[in-house]
């Protein structure tokens, strides 16, 4: 677990289902490439309908006959709390992985391997604080009483940018509120959900609880159509999300949502062009814009405009791209060839329609081999133009200008998608009021902060439905029951 390295995978060709490891029905595999390298990191089993259905096998007797959602929360939480050991002791390891299958740099994701912990930890502690039952009043009976009981079996369906941190938001959650999990992995990132496999097995969580499989989007859809789950907890393109609750919808399976963003940062006249351009790039840089919530629209005053292009270029121009592992990189590869593709194509439909690349705009030159681009920035362009509209996925951003603030909201709002977004001021009132008007999940000042994702992350209109992260991120999981007596139980007398 201290070097999640291909050889430390230790069981690459099998699947972790009902507390063992088994062999696949099928023979196929995924090769995961490292595209910093374009090299073969890795190849996993790669699950069929029949590994889905056994999974959920598992996960349905673990939950209808098993120990888990029989046990207090206190003695789950014991469980989540060893999750979070192990995360803490491999977290070199995983973190070098994560950097080899997506091309997040190294100390970024070492760094964030702490709040993965962490995130373990914070749902242990809710055992002892989370309100699992209220009393309430009632006309009818002497004791009424809302308790929140699991909502059952749970399909978490993870996508290849930030595993760690996603399949945390996910499974230690679910796990708290006593549901049993069938973890599916991205194909093209699938170390962090082994890791987490092979710390189930070493605690010795209950057979069937945590069940674990990596398979493509066919296959995924199995999971979420199969009768035996409960709930899906999906994070992914917008796209994909509403087949996904479209799909729940026709047998009103449980869904949460946490789907794709093209957010704004709304630029006061007050705040310094430095502050806005060095946040920007900082933001652009982190997993090569990979992130749903990244800032990539930056609403600007027109009477700045110039001066905030040229800060965003020259900080733009000084981000260091290269080779993930290696000290002093700021920025690494897109993810795959594919994203590549489509970061590339978004480049060319925006100068097509009219906008202006001021820095970036291609791959590096002195780059011949990985999956690299430039960290871009266009100017010159209309709110309604593609790249304006479109989730690109990429270190691409878009300056727009407003003439006043309320154009500035305006302009901000003008997107199917309710993510998050920025406003960069120096008067925290003012910021507070734009804050408001922003339809917008998560709304930060001067930046995109990371501390909301332990509050509550999630989005308004197509950004997503339901919330991950703290107390919201739990409920979720939960179904509320209320129950009438006409009388107090042994735990409520005295």
């Amino acid at each position: 677990m201290n070097d999640m390295t291909p050889g430390h995978i230790a069981h690459p060709d099998r699947f972790y289902i009902g507390g063992e490891w088994v062999e696949p029905s099928g023979s196929t595999k995924f090769d995961v490439i490292t595209p910093s390298t374009e090299e073969l990191f890795v190849s996993v089993a790669e699950a069929q309908t029949a590994d889905v259905d056994k999974a959920v096998a598992a996960a349905r007797h673990a939950f209808d006959k098993g120990p888990w959602p029989r046990m207090s929360h206190a003695e789950r939480a014991s469980y989540i709390a060893r999750f979070a050991d192990h995360i803490q002791d491999g977290a070199p390891g995983m973190a070098r992985a994560w950097a080899s299958e997506m091309g997040i740099v190294a100390p970024f994701a070492e760094l964030m391997m702490g709040s993965v912990a962490d995130t373990y930890r914070f749902y242990a502690g809710l055992a002892d604080t989370f309100e699992w039952e209220e009393r309430h009043p009632a006309k009818s009976a002497e004791v009424a009483l809302l308790v929140r009981e699991p909502v059952g079996v749970v399909g978490a369906i993870i996508p290849w940018n930030g595993p760690p941190i996603l399949i945390a938001w996910k499974i230690a959650p679910a796990l708290l509120a006593g549901c049993t999990v069938v973890l599916k992995a991205s194909p093209e990132a699938p170390s962090a959900a082994y890791a987490v496999a092979e710390i189930a097995e070493k605690i010795g969580l209950p057979p069937g609880v945590l069940n674990v499989i990596t398979a493509d989007r066919e296959v995924s859809e199995a999971l979420v159509r199969h009768p035996g789950v409960d709930k899906i907890t999906f994070t992914g393109s917008s796209a994909a999300g509403k087949r996904v609750a479209s799909i729940c919808g026709e047998r009103i399976a449980r869904c949460t949502l946490e789907l794709g963003g093209k957010s704004a940062a709304v630029v006061l006249e007050d705040i310094d062009a430095a502050t806005v351009a060095q946040a920007m790039a900082q933001n652009a840089s982190f997993m090569t814009g990979q992130v749903c919530a990244a800032l990539t629209r930056l609403v600007v005053p027109r009477s700045r405009y110039d001066e905030l292009a040229d800060a965003l270029s020259a900080a733009f121009r000084d981000i260091r791209v290269g080779d993930p592992l290696q000290q002093g990189t700021q920025m690494g590869p897109l993810a795959m060839s594919r994203q590549r593709d489509r970061v590339e194509h978004y480049l060319q439909v925006g100068r097509a329609e009219g906008a202006q690349v001021i820095v970036g705009g291609g791959r590096p030159a002195e780059m011949e081999r990985g999956y690299f681009i430039e960290p871009t920035v266009f100017t010159n362009v209309d709110p309604r133009a593609t790249i304006a509209q479109e989730e690109i996925f990429g270190p691409v951003v878009s300056m727009i200008a407003a003439d006043s603030e309320e154009h500035a909201i305006d302009i901000a709002n003008d997107t199917v998608f309710g993510l998050s977004g920025s406003v960069f001021t120096n008067d925290p009132e003012r910021a507070y009021r734009v804050a408001r008007q922003m339809r917008a999940g998560t709304v930060g000042h001067n930046g995109a902060t990371g501390d909301f994702f332990s509050i509550a992350f999630g989005g308004f209109k197509q950004s997503g439905i339901g919330r991950e992260g703290g107390v919201e991120g739990l409920k979720p999981f939960l179904e509320a029951k209320t129950i009438l007596l006409h009388g107090a139980p042994a735990h409520l007398k005295g």
